[in-house]
């Protein structure tokens, strides 16, 4: 049972974003008169720093409940409310904070911050107009708001309405240089396949909804109440049409994925994450590190209950993260842009997230979440500070040698790079520790295989992040001379949110210290997280591991991530013609890995060349053209011959004419009373 704090603190921590990005809007749409610089910085800054703060305020009032307390909530009004009895639905305006939300709300306002204070210095050379600068921090602040509400939500319709609400200003802002023909088809492209992914978030609303009515329960959609009520619907089943019989609960599991699927971008609706590198760097940081790309996982994190009493949507989560992850890392191996290997990577940790999930290691999910939000804002960040002291080149084949031009770029960049290849005590170590520890003692079917899928690209992304590292920084410059020589560090705006990132991509793991480790130095309960985080999901089984299984696993992880290093040093650094010379032997597989398996070209052949014929020939020159418009321009033509050569013969102008009219109706109706 959910014991509730009422808290009016909350409703604040969403409002102040929204009220800084009405503000902007207002200045640029109706007012149609910019903000001085520093008026926007100042107003938009401001808004999220002052969330943080609060988010913080909030988690102190939750760690210090009272016993017998466990959520804070924050009650505004009943949103909707229709129906009686148990077909009565409702859903409050309302904010929650519990553990997994407090971790959240820290995560996007804390990093949030320093993403809104970095883009003071990247977007200060976009001289366009004031208004297009005030504008991006319009969106930045809107999107932060979504986010919030997403995450604070006391309900799933008001969860969606935070996923529509980013899923809006993730098009706004991959848009944002919609001048650019190709920046305005990633925007469009990221906005459509995430409304096929919500379409199917939408169907598993709607059967849960119905299946707590058949049960007749009054449904609500808060999650204390779909939790108090579940076990009402558990072992409900329901027909296919093909026959075969499955439990609603995996049913609605599976629905709900297909919406995360398209969020945080997992197979196959992962396409549109890496096209969202068209926006400006910190749009790729906010979308790819803390915000919008997680919103899945938390979701799924969120509804854990349900996915506890789902083992077959819990596989089909399992086996999707590791797959994906898998998967994106191949591709990282061969990409040349800075920011499409970040972006792939990002698909592949999030795989990771998803492969623990599926295992029933929700803490593990959550911890690579925030770890993950650290060291990736680290490296985005830091790839736009490459790309700013690089005057916007982009790709890693026209850069090296850097580290003497931009040493404190280059330090905050390698530590990102040892946090994400899972070097101890830097975080990715601890988080992926946990993940693999939780997919090998899972009873996922075949968890052993994922256990090896996710060493495997383990090793994969210490290769990849060494090798954009060494392409990158180290070895003989290929920057052209007239270009060398302008490359220095960016304004300090830039590089100062660097180095706390940088500090929390070193220490952020130590929040989820392993108990294994807590045992030899004599800390009770050492996983700080697990043991914050534990009480809001479902009980299950302990890991049953030994001590000295664990050693063995995390030496294979370190070693694998150290074979990695090397090898990429090897070749990039001591022996850089060697990577020509393989991808000439085996030229069809690095053409493969380069084109990213062809995935796009396959979407375009197979569904969206024939979904536009079919819209163009169909839907528009037959039903539109003629259906519709022949129906429309053929009852005007009809109108108008029936006048032209009627009609209009009544209307001679004669004034005995209008007058023997009115003697032959006037008869006309005298006949029709008397007859």
């Amino acid at each position: 049972m959910v014991n509730e704090t009422q808290e009016s603190l909350l409703r604040w921590i969403p409002l102040l974003p929204l009220l800084g990005a009405v503000f902007h809007g207002v200045m640029i749409g109706i007012v149609r008169r910019p903000t001085p610089r520093w008026g926007v910085i100042g107003i938009s800054v401001g808004a999220v720093v002052l969330s943080f703060v609060l988010s913080c305020v909030a988690f102190v009032q939750l760690v210090t409940l009272p016993e017998g307390s466990d959520v804070l909530v924050d009650h505004l009004y009943t949103w909707i409310g229709s129906g009686l009895g148990t077909s009565q639905f409702t859903a409050d305006m309302a904010f929650r904070v519990d553990p997994l939300t407090a971790v959240m709300i820290l995560v996007v306002t804390g990093v949030g911050s320093l993403i809104h204070i970095y883009s003071i210095g990247y977007m200060d050379d976009d001289h366009r107009d004031d208004k297009g600068f005030q504008r991006f921090f319009c969106y930045l602040n809107l999107f932060t708001f979504s986010m919030l509400v997403l995450v604070l939500g006391d309900n799933l319709v008001l969860l969606f309405l935070g996923w529509e609400g980013v899923g809006l200003c993730s098009y706004l802002l991959i848009g944002f240089w919609y001048t650019d023909r190709f920046n305005a088809y990633c925007g469009s492209k990221a906005f459509i396949v995430n409304r096929i992914g919500d379409f199917g978030f939408l169907i598993g609303i709607f059967l849960l909804f119905k299946a707590f009515v058949d049960a007749g329960v009054p449904a609500g959609v808060g999650f204390a109440e779909i939790a108090l009520h579940f076990d009402r619907i558990v072992d409900v089943t329901m027909a296919t049409p093909w026959g075969s019989v499955w439990r609603l609960v995996d049913v609605i599991g599976l629905c709900f994925f297909i919406g995360a699927m398209g969020k945080s971008a997992q197979i196959p609706l992962y396409v549109w994450l890496p096209d969202a590198m068209a926006g400006p760097t910190p749009v790729s940081a906010l979308i790819h590190a803390a915000t919008m790309v997680t919103a899945g996982v938390y979701m799924v994190a969120r509804l854990s209950f349900l996915y506890a009493a789902a083992p077959t949507a819990s596989a089909v989560i399992a086996w999707t993260g590791g797959l994906t992850a898998f998967f994106a890392a191949t591709i990282a191996i061969t990409q040349t842009d800075i920011k499409k290997v970040l972006a792939y990577s990002t698909v592949s940790q999030l795989g990771y997230m998803f492969l623990a999930a599926g295992c029933g290691g929700y803490t593990g999910a959550v911890f690579h979440l925030v770890t993950h939000a650290f060291f990736k804002a680290l490296l985005f960040l830091g790839a736009g500070s490459v790309i700013l002291a690089m005057h916007h080149e982009q790709d890693i084949e026209n850069m090296g040698g850097l580290k003497r031009r931009i040493p404190m770029t280059h330090l905050v960049f390698l530590i990102g790079v040892i946090a994400i290849s899972g070097f101890p005590p830097f975080a990715g170590f601890f988080s992926k520790d946990e993940i693999l520890v939780t997919a090998y003692a899972s009873h996922v079917p075949g968890h052993l295989f994922l256990y090896g899928l996710g060493v495997a690209t383990a090793g994969i992304t210490s290769f990849y992040m060494w090798r954009l590292y060494f392409k990158t920084f180290r070895g003989d410059t290929r920057v052209p001379p007239d270009k060398l020589e302008h490359v220095r560090e960016p304004a300090s705006t830039v590089v100062k949110p660097l180095f706390v990132l940088a500090g929390l991509s070193a220490l952020g793991g130590l929040i989820g210290f392993p108990q294994i480790y807590g045992d030899l130095l004599g800390l009770e309960n050492s996983h700080s997280l697990n043991n914050f985080l534990s009480p809001i999901w479902p009980a299950a089984e302990p890991h049953a591991i030994a001590h000295s299984t664990e050693y063995l696993m995390q030496f294979t992880a370190i070693a694998i991530a150290t074979a990695g290093l090397l090898l990429a040093r090897h070749f990039y650094v001591h022996h850089p013609e060697k990577p020509a010379q393989i991808a000439e032997r085996v030229s069809g597989l690095y053409t493969l890995l380069r084109e990213k398996y062809y995935v796009d070209e396959i979407y375009d052949a197979v569904i969206v060349r024939p979904l536009v014929r079919f819209s163009d020939v169909v839907l528009f020159r037959t039903v539109d053209a003629g259906v519709i418009d022949g129906a429309a321009n053929g009852t005007a033509s009809t109108v108008r011959g029936l006048a032209a050569h009627g009609l209009r013969r009544f209307q001679s102008g004669l004034a005995q004419g209008y007058v023997a009219s009115m003697l032959i109706g006037t008869g006309a109706i005298l006949w029709w009373w008397l007859r």
